[in-house]
């Protein structure tokens, strides 16, 4: 059984071909999915499918990249808004996590927000929200899924503030970034590490995961992007779930063991993660 722990189904890119996509990943042996939100509307869609398929799951959540549309003078009562709009969702049964939640420092050049740029008035609305979306999962025993770009610093300072030992093993860095001071602190925390389909082009990725125990790893796809090297040819976005056999290949190259070890151990930690 393979555990896509990181796939956007509810982005437009699979509006047209969703059950189609859903039955290819189910051919290749793709049991369940969890779908993160990035912001409220996102995180709507996320439940919605999840609902409608009894082997997928949900995350919801403010992405810091969405973060940009608070970053004003009245960006607390916005802020104070989206997260009752997440807290709602929590409700639901089928929402595991909160994610994908974090701190982005990366200059987006394709964006829906205009003039869209990074000084640090945004990275603390990022921050504040990072730490009220953590708290919201330690509130309602929720797992929790972590973005970062280009923001070990911040993330790891947020982290630290407010950090709960109940989020140990219920957490995962998503495609996490080829960083020690990030290995550190998963390894301390018991924090999962995300390997996504960059690990079959990155030889940077390749040496950080060789050096992250099997134990701590969990398969995503984050499809609809990140498509694996082998997959582009056919067909290069967009990425999708059936994909993640690559992912688990490379996994398996790169440690010296089978596939089917990959898959096994990655699917045991994933339902360890989501407590599914």
């Amino acid at each position: 059984m393979l555990f896509d722990t990181h796939c956007h189904l509810n982005f437009q890119a699979f509006e047209e071909s969703l059950l189609a996509i859903i039955e290819s990943a189910q051919a290749i042996g793709v049991q369940k999915i969890v779908i993160p939100g990035t912001d409220v509307t996102s995180s709507q869609k996320a439940t919605a499918i999840a609902a409608a398929h009894k082997w997928m799951y949900a995350a919801v959540g403010i992405h810091p990249h969405h973060m940009y549309k608070l970053k004003n003078k009245s960006a607390k009562l916005k802020i104070i808004e989206e997260l009752k709009n997440i807290e709602k969702l929590l409700a639901e049964k089928k929402v595991v996590a909160i994610g994908e939640v974090g701190v982005d420092r990366h200059e987006y050049e394709i964006t829906q927000y205009q003039d869209y740029s990074i000084d640090e008035e945004f990275i603390a609305v990022q921050k504040v929200l990072l730490a009220r979306q953590i708290d919201l999962a330690i509130q309602y025993e929720k797992s929790l899924i972590l973005h970062n770009r280009k923001a070990v610093d911040d993330i790891l300072e947020v982290l630290a503030e407010k950090w709960d030992d109940t989020l140990r093993f219920r957490t995962v860095f998503h495609c996490c970034e080829a960083d020690e001071q990030l290995l550190a602190f998963a390894i301390d925390k018991g924090v999962y590490i995300g390997v996504d389909g960059d690990i079959t082009w990155s030889k940077k990725k390749q040496r950080f995961i060789q050096s992250v125990p099997l134990a701590m790893l969990v398969l995503e796809t984050d499809a609809p992007y990140l498509t694996p090297e082998g997959a582009r040819a056919k067909q290069p976005f967009p990425n999708e779930p059936k994909n993640i056999t690559y992912v688990r290949d490379m996994v398996a190259h790169i440690h010296n063991i089978t596939s089917m070890e990959v898959e096994k151990k990655t699917t045991d930690n994933a339902l360890r993660l989501f407590n599914v």
